[in-house]
């Protein structure tokens, strides 16, 4: 099995980490599953995340022909515009999903599947700020309220950033077992209890607008 997270210049740092390091932990539980999952670019060199920090990507977009789930990661808002609008990352998008198991975003990475029409029919969610821009996409239903991760057939969607973690241990399940899911959950203490309590605030406007166009 393959999991391939696509990514690109300031792509958001935990997007990434987090199912990283979820699905990476899989073969640890699971000996029959033994996943591999990789950091995929379009062409070699390092990848800065949003904040700064340095990825090398294990492959390039040639060398991954079939992947069994692809998972989409958000990034700053400028660089996103940019990716919706690169033709090689959505043919990478469009191309590896045929045959996955599951095709999957986090955050804004839903934007980036909608753009290459993998949402359409679908139900779906993403990061509360961009639902506005999600909902510009007729053939999306966009779920209402702000769910940690949306799960429409083979699609799985997640909010937010830290969504992530929620919804890669969904996958875990999905893929192995709750078993293994609650080993992963144990592993990595994953018991979130935030020392602070907030509310989302609801938004009209999608943050892409404000950008100029590419």
């Amino acid at each position: 099995m393959i999991i391939g997270i696509p990514i690109y210049e300031k792509v958001d740092l935990l997007d990434v980490a987090a199912p990283y390091e979820i699905f990476s932990l899989i073969k640890e539980f699971d000996k029959k599953l033994k996943p591999t999952v990789y950091l995929i670019a379009a062409k070699p060199g390092i990848i800065k995340t949003r904040d700064g920090l340095i990825m090398t990507p294990h492959k390039i977009f040639s060398e991954v022909p079939k992947l069994d789930v692809l998972w989409v990661p958000g990034g700053d808002p400028a660089a996103l515009k940019q990716m919706m609008n690169d033709p090689t990352y959505l043919n990478f998008l469009i191309t590896r999903s045929q045959k996955a198991q599951f095709v999957t975003s986090v955050c804004e990475g839903a934007l980036l599947l909608a753009q290459a029409g993998l949402l359409d029919g679908f139900n779906a969610t993403t990061h509360w700020a961009f639902i506005p821009c999600l909902k510009k996409f007729p053939a999306i239903k966009v779920v209402e309220g702000y769910p940690r991760f949306v799960v429409d057939r083979n699609r799985v969607t997640g909010g937010g950033i830290s969504s992530g973690l929620d919804e890669a241990l969904k996958l875990v399940e999905l893929l192995s077992s709750s078993a293994v899911a609650q080993q992963i959950q144990q592993r990595t203490q994953y018991y979130p209890c935030p020392p602070v309590t907030s509310t989302i605030p609801e938004t009209q406007a999608c943050p892409l607008d404000e950008l100029p166009s590419s």
